[in-house]
This record gives C-alpha cells, structure tokens and sequence, in this order.
C-alpha cells in the first residue's frame, strides 16, 4: 500500500489549496479515504473522510464549509479542496486509509505541509 500527498504550500491567509492523495498496492475503489493533519508536539487531527462510494462525507467542525473531500476512483486519488485557509490550518496533512481484517491496520502517506500566513 502506498499513499503519496502532494500540493502543500505556503499560502496567504484566506487563499485556497487543493491536495492530492495518490494511492496504489489496494483496491482503492472498496476504501474509505480520509484526511488527517498533525501539529508538532500534537495528535493527529481527523479533518475530513469519504465513503468508498463518494456518497458520504465527513469533515471537523472547525474546517466545515471551508473543506471539501472528494475522490477519483479511475484515477485511485482522493482530493482536499481547502478554501478560505486560515493561519490555524497550519500544519501537516496526512491521507489514510484503514484495512479492517483480522487486525485494523492504518495506513499513511509522508504528509505534505501547508502553511497559511496571517
């Protein structure tokens, strides 16, 4: 399984950036796909998460109305859509996908930082 994020950047406050999750080695079409960030020193946050499907979404409270997920499961790639960026949206941003077999097994990307000046 891997998990390649791209589209971190430095952007001014209230800018937009959309991330990109590459995924491969799973049958990307039959996972749930989320988005995940982490602080220095912190837990990782869960910002976003998509059905396999596509037909369901679900984002943090503190991105709502702001970010959108969204996949391509032609192309085995799950997108973030981040407007109206906010210097608290600093961080690192993960992708994840979790194997529910006989153990749970989460799997990540390297993550791609974001940086949102005020």
């Amino acid at each position: 399984v891997q998990l390649v994020e791209s589209g971190g950047a430095l952007v001014q406050s209230g800018g937009s950036l959309r991330l990109s999750c590459a995924t491969s080695g799973f049958t990307f079409s039959s996972h749930d796909m989320s988005w995940y960030r982490q602080d220095p020193g912190g837990g990782r946050e869960l910002v976003a998460s998509i059905t396999s499907t596509g037909g369901s979404t679900n984002y943090a409270d503190s991105v709502k109305g702001r970010f959108t997920i969204s996949r391509d499961n032609a192309k085995n790639t799950v997108f973030l859509q981040m407007n109206n960026l906010k210097p608290e949206d600093t961080s690192v941003y993960y992708c994840n996908t979790r194997e529910v077999a006989a153990v749970i097994t989460d799997y990540w990307g390297q993550g791609t930082q974001v940086t949102v000046s005020s």
